[in-house]
């Protein structure tokens, strides 16, 4: 699905999200996020991300604090930057655990 969301430095930018409960954090594509010179800040600590076939995809060690909408759900998240491939956000496990009564 295409959404809008706002970067932390005000761009507004429409991207193809998808919702993926098997994905434990809520990303953002570090190709995106260079392309677009999105505000990142580092985390306290680093941590390994895999891909469902279980290869290795990288490692975290950044996120980007967005407001984003969808339909008419609107709030505000801090995805991990890291390689989506295709894609440029998941919506994970996290998110739908906080926001999924309001989804239905």
């Amino acid at each position: 699905m295409q959404t809008d969301i706002k970067t932390k430095n005000g761009k507004k930018l429409k991207v193809k999200v998808l919702v993926d409960s098997r994905c434990i954090h809520t990303g953002i594509n570090e190709q995106l996020v260079k392309d677009r010179k999105i505000q990142t800040k580092p985390i306290n600590f680093s941590f390994e991300v895999f891909n469902t076939d279980r290869t290795k995809n990288g490692e975290v060690t950044k996120v980007a604090s967005l407001e984003i909408e969808i339909n008419r759900y609107k709030g505000t998240l801090e995805a991990v930057v890291t390689d989506l491939n295709r894609t440029d956000m998941f919506l994970g496990h996290d998110w739908l655990v906080k926001h999924n009564p309001e989804v239905n």
